[in-house]
């Protein structure tokens, strides 16, 4: 049986490199090597471990390399959080920061966020991957993200959950729809209008769902979409009107559509996730401390935002 100190870091590195890029000459390039580097790490790789890794026919992992690679990148970031962790025991923080959001926060975020992390912590690099929570959880409890923003509540018990904003759920209709006229307008008055709604399942469907459920009523789907901001453009658009976050309406946009409030709607919780174990690093940890930071200070002004405790209601993290 191989064992750890038998593999060589630069044989992870480099199936990590042909997992991202695709093949030996595209992972030679991004390492700045040749390719008959890569393709002697990773034949000693299979010889250490027994297994072919890589499909040379068709291309690609194969299916014992995808185990492989999946615990390669942890490997690899939990020595890269060892390095910042140690590069960071003063006031100065350096190292990668790998977080992911979903898109509704990350475009009126991240324009705040990015700047006020370069001045104060110019050594730390933060990575950005946008998703959505489906999909981002997944990958902060797997270890290939430090961290992620998602829509809670979330039921994965291999990561810990902080909430950080609660946003309106409203109906955004075109000023030439019929509900357009509304400033206003309660749940069961939509049962027989046909709506743009996310997918049965989502996370913002159960939301959706469960508040009818609480008035007995039910919606009638014009179409289902995956995707709030693609749910707000067609809304934009005039196709029909949509029940989104109020952050998928982004504050600078002028045109010509109507946020209606929907008062048996609550709001949605955007919080903060990062595994349990191992702790977070130093530069995942002043990322999150400046995240809080932008949004106490800028969160409100978004339309429909509400930061604080009185935020939140009871029972914010998982779904149970």
């Amino acid at each position: 049986m191989v064992s750890f100190f038998e593999m060589d870091l630069r044989q992870l590195t480099t199936l990590v490199a042909i997992a991202d890029h695709g093949s030996f000459s595209a992972a030679a390039r991004a390492l700045y090597t040749v390719q008959s580097n890569v393709s002697g790490h990773i034949a000693r790789l299979e010889k250490e471990l027994g297994v072919v890794l890589v499909d040379r026919q068709r291309g690609g992992l194969t299916d014992e390399g995808m185990v492989v690679v999946e615990r390669a990148r942890r490997v690899l970031h939990e020595l890269e959080d060892i390095a910042a962790d140690m590069a960071s025991r003063g006031d100065e923080v350096t190292g990668e920061a790998r977080f992911g959001s979903i898109g509704t926060t990350a475009r009126w975020l991240l324009p705040q966020l990015l700047p006020h992390m370069e001045k104060v912590h110019p050594g730390v690099h933060v990575t950005v991957h946008e998703g959505n929570t489906t999909a981002l959880v997944p990958r902060v409890a797997s270890g290939h993200l430090d961290a992620a923003v998602v829509h809670l509540p979330i039921d994965d018990a291999d990561v810990t959950v902080h909430p950080l904003f609660a946003e309106d759920l409203v109906l955004l209709a075109h000023h030439k729809h019929p509900l357009a006229q509304h400033d206003s307008i309660r749940l069961p008055a939509l049962a027989h209008t046909p709506l743009l709604l996310p997918p049965t399942g989502t996370a913002l469907r159960r939301i959706i769902d469960r508040a009818c459920g609480a008035v007995d009523t039910s919606l009638v789907a014009q179409a289902e979409i995956d995707g709030v901001r693609l749910l707000a453009s067609l809304a934009f658009e005039g196709y029909g009107a949509a029940i989104v976050p109020a952050t998928a309406i982004p504050r600078w946009l002028k045109g010509d559509f109507k946020r209606i409030a929907v008062p048996e709607l609550p709001r949605r919780v955007v919080g903060w996730v990062q595994r349990k174990r191992p702790s977070p690093s130093a530069p995942t940890k002043a990322l999150h401390e400046a995240l809080r930071d932008v949004i106490s200070k800028q969160g409100e002004r978004q339309p429909g935002v509400h930061v604080g405790a009185d935020a939140f209601p009871f029972g914010t993290g998982r779904l149970g």
